[in-house]
């Protein structure tokens, strides 16, 4: 039984009666009924379905079957010096074998396009923590930084709650399948400075960009050169970067630097995880990886504050500098995200819904706008309510991640088996036939 304690008037710091970490939106209100309910085939086979989650389930045996032939990596065995050696103190660098493979890993990933130096590796406890460090040293308590719609809804958590920064939304639209436009870029930039807030970035997310889908060549050139203009600050968030269907179309911000000799390069930023390509968000890694000096030097000061333990990063090194394992996970893991992904999309289709065509990531944006009751917010959440209690799908509102367009939602794929994806397909089929009887009727 929980203790009751009568809570006094006693005054609290500002973050602490912050409503920025937007905790109160539909997309954390959705993993709350899940929580509460959730969906099991044999347990609990009416329960809600999390489909708001973008976790990549789909390739754990591959890291299993890993662990169970190199058992030295999970375990000391009769080594005690090394358990010795790492169970005492380590300085914020991270062991030096780690960043290696790291950087590594993060070549692989990108198809060898791009080479990138363990010496600028910065190790986080995560890419939430990575994005607030690099907010932290790019810019002071409200400035702004540019993020492109839709967006993560953890970004107003990761990049406001603690550091004050505001966000301004760069406003894409659907007709050019949410893209970044030069137009959208100065809009938005302009109503930063209107609003006496200075500019310090832009912050993109690549190549999963939040419609599930590499941000093209001409694009990332043209926001390079808008930085460049305005002498701000570009981080690139490439979490999803081994998560490309279609590795060859996917384009890292590296390799348009190094194609351009690194020219403009200390104001560029890269963040990167584990969490979705090796599926491992419970191991909290993450990584700046900068190529300005002095953020190295800060953001590695700052990582002080949110290290990863050794015994993570001697796993880790021991997998991530597995040539062979590497490759050949990179390789299934892909095929196996292509396979959800059409599953997922001839799923919607039948049941009337369209998407958006995607090549990357662990989620598509499906389009319910035809299905609204009018082209509202209100509508949008209304039906996304319905869909939650009586259909049992957690599925993110368009809305929560600042879609200035109603009715598009963000339905997640790779967190479940292939069996509980169809039992969440044929639950949106029924519901869809239902709402197009309902029509029918009042017409």
């Amino acid at each position: 039984m929980a203790i009751e304690i009568v809570q006094p008037s006693v005054g609290l710091s500002n973050i602490a009666i912050s409503e920025t970490h937007g905790e109160n939106s539909p997309y954390f209100a959705g993993w709350k009924a899940y929580d509460e309910n959730p969906y099991h085939e044999k347990y609990n086979p009416s329960g809600v379905i999390q489909m708001g989650l973008a976790e990549n389930q789909v390739s754990f045996d591959l890291i299993e079957g890993y662990l169970e032939t190199n058992q030295e990596a999970v375990s000391w065995g009769k080594n005690v010096s090394g358990f010795r050696e790492n169970a005492l103190f380590q300085d914020y660098h991270g062991l030096i074998n780690f960043r290696k493979a790291m950087a590594s890993f993060m070549e692989e990933v990108r198809g060898g396009k791009a080479k990138f130096d363990p010496e600028r590796v910065v190790l986080t406890a995560g890419a939430t923590a990575a994005n607030e460090l690099l907010t932290f040293i790019l810019a002071n308590r409200g400035d702004a930084l540019l993020v492109p719609t839709p967006y993560y809804p953890g970004f107003d958590r990761d990049l406001r709650w603690r550091t004050g920064v505001e966000i301004v939304p760069i406003h894409c639209e659907s007709s050019n399948n949410f893209q970044i436009t030069p137009e959208a870029l100065e809009s938005a930039y302009d109503h930063a400075t209107s609003m006496n807030m200075k500019v310090r970035g832009i912050l993109i997310t690549n190549p999963s960009n939040p419609l599930g889908a590499t941000i093209q060549r001409k694009v990332l050139e043209e926001i390079l050169d808008f930085v460049t203009r305005k002498n701000i600050h570009l981080i690139s968030d490439e979490i999803y970067s081994g998560s490309v269907f279609h590795s060859d179309e996917f384009m890292s911000i590296a390799e348009i630097l190094e194609s351009r000799n690194y020219k403009e390069a200390e104001r560029c930023h890269i963040v990167y995880s584990l969490s979705k390509d090796l599926g491992l968000p419970g191991f909290r890694v993450g990584t700046v990886y900068s190529y300005n000096n002095q953020v190295v030097t800060t953001a590695r000061r700052m990582s002080s504050f949110t290290l990863i333990s050794s015994q993570t990063q001697f796993l880790l090194a021991s997998m991530l500098s597995n040539k062979e394992f590497v490759q050949t996970y990179i390789k299934i893991n892909r095929e196996r995200l292509r396979k959800r992904y059409d599953m997922i999309v001839e799923g919607l289709k039948k049941a009337g819904i369209e998407c958006l065509k995607g090549n990357a990531g662990l989620f598509c944006w499906m389009n319910l706008g035809p299905y609204l009751k009018d082209d509202t917010k209100e509508s949008e959440i209304e039906i996304w309510k319905t869909i939650m209690e009586e259909v049992k799908l957690n599925i993110s509102p368009g809305s929560s991640c600042r879609c200035s367009e109603a009715g598009w939602f963000r339905v997640c794929f790779a967190n479940m088996s292939e069996e509980t994806l169809e039992v969440a397909l044929r639950r949106l089929r029924e519901f869809m036939d239902r709402r197009q009887d309902e029509r029918i009727l009042h017409v």
